[in-house]
């Protein structure tokens, strides 16, 4: 008899994947919970003491339940007929092809996910829907699970993940609500509660929502489009600030007091970046399309089409405040990861704004504590024309400028004197996220470029 009384496996090992199973695990010492991918790099290295992604708190989760009840295969096929609850967390991209091409999700992965349990799954199961589905993707999982003759019964459950990248383990943790939704009949009721319970193991049970399983797939989706839309919104107001004279950060203080509103998402940037903002909003904006509310489409698209002008307004402004050029100029971008304490440069504005300068013909150095070596993929194209470098003060020697993209904490505590007495003259500072003291740039000599605040420009 086995020592579990649960078996659970996740199909996809990446930022969700890992991270959820391993709280899981954690938490839940009396179920078994297997990590499977086709990726043998990837498992090999969950396997380690170097997991493949960085997350603060994960290597600590990991540890604690690894070789436990923790487990990392690439064997999928053998570990599905074990399995009571699958979890599938593969990619779904935005698709580059053919009906729905830049803005429908790319659902072939999780097809041919659905079709594998169907044919190697050997009792009930319970399937549940981790990546971010476009709404009714469960109908369509259900109708190929369910395909061809056999006598096992799988109930989809959608239960999207609500995670910040740098906090995920913090996130999982201690969730503001877990989400749950499946069938309104008894079959799809007990799925449901069976995995209420194992989130319950240390997640409040008033803070475990459920729903039909429409509603939270169409919740994931939401959630990240009103997020998104509060950073482009104060972006938007940046602009304004900038050309008035007024202070964003005092604009987003004033306004986020009101408790109708609040503070969170307020602070403008160089742009939003990641896996789940973009993408969800242009899956969202082709379901509405589809549904023919296209009216509704282009307002939530506009939200994407500012965080594009936000970008191109930077590349403008260091261009503009180097002279009008920036040919064979020497620019250190300190950062290039889409946020702090992450690895992740999923759609960093980093990528937009390095290739802009380079088509300025600018000579680009970038550092990131944690983000090179994805860095050096995203830009395996132009990578000739970029220089790589761990050390920010190596970086900016011989720069006419640094642009911040990624708001590392130890951009905050540089010796910025050391760094202006190695750039050339005169040196400038583009702030892109707002986190430098830039009355005291401007007095060690810099010119100073924030978002959304009067420049400090020495004469």
């Amino acid at each position: 008899m086995s020592e579990f009384k649960t078996s659970i496996l996740c199909i996809g090992a990446g930022y969700v994947g890992g991270p959820t199973m391993a709280v899981i695990a954690k938490n839940c010492p009396d179920i078994k919970v297997t990590v499977s991918d086709i990726n043998q790099t990837r498992i090999d290295a969950w396997n380690s003491d170097e997991l493949p992604i960085y997350e603060p708190g994960l290597d600590e989760v990991v540890r604690e339940a690894r070789g436990r009840n923790l487990f990392f295969t690439t064997d999928i096929d053998g570990e599905i007929p074990k399995s009571d609850i699958i979890f599938v967390s593969v990619n779904t991209p935005t698709k580059t092809f053919g009906r729905g091409a830049g803005k429908a999700a790319d659902l072939q992965f999780w097809e041919k996910v659905a079709r594998n349990i169907k044919d190697h799954a050997v009792k009930d199961t319970i399937v549940v829907e981790k990546s971010t589905l476009p709404v009714r993707t469960a109908e369509a999982i259900s109708r190929i699970l369910h395909s061809g003759p056999s006598d096992v019964h799988f109930e989809v459950l959608s239960n999207p993940e609500f995670l910040a990248e740098g906090t995920a383990v913090h996130d999982l943790e201690n969730p503001d609500r877990v989400l749950i939704g499946g069938g309104e009949d008894e079959r799809g009721q007990a799925a449901i509660q069976a995995l209420v319970e194992v989130y319950a193991a240390w997640v409040p049970r008033e803070q475990i929502l459920t729903t039909n399983v429409w509603s939270a797939e169409l919740s994931k989706l939401t959630a990240n489009a009103f997020l998104a839309q509060r950073i482009s919104s104060i972006n938007a107001i940046s602009a304004l600030c900038e050309a008035t004279e007024a202070d964003v950060d005092e604009v987003a203080r004033a306004i986020g007091s009101d408790s109708r509103i609040g503070p969170k998402f307020l602070r403008s940037s160089v742009g939003f970046g990641g896996s789940c903002f973009k993408k969800d909003i242009l899956n969202l904006v082709y379901l509405c399309e589809h549904y023919g509310l296209d009216e509704v489409a282009a307002y939530w698209e506009q939200v994407v089409h500012m965080n594009e002008y936000q970008m191109s307004r930077f590349v403008e402004k260091v261009v503009t405040g180097s002279f009008n050029t920036i040919v064979g100029k020497r620019l250190a971008l300190f950062g290039f990861a889409f946020k702090a304490n992450t690895g992740d440069t999923r759609e960093s504005p980093a990528i937009t704004v390095t290739r802009r300068l380079l088509n300025e013909r600018a000579s680009v150095v970038i550092t990131d504590p944690k983000a090179i070596p994805e860095a050096k993929h995203d830009l395996a194209d132009v990578i000739d024309q970029v220089e790589f470098c761990e050390d920010p003060y190596e970086a900016a020697v011989g720069a006419h400028a640094i642009c911040v993209m990624t708001e590392w904490d130890l951009y905050k505590d540089l010796d910025y004197q050391r760094i202006f007495d190695s750039m050339m003259k005169p040196a400038s500072i583009y702030d892109g996220r707002n986190i430098l003291d830039h009355a005291a740039l401007a007095e060690i000599g810099f010119n100073v470029y924030p978002i959304g605040k009067r420049a400090l420009v020495n004469e």
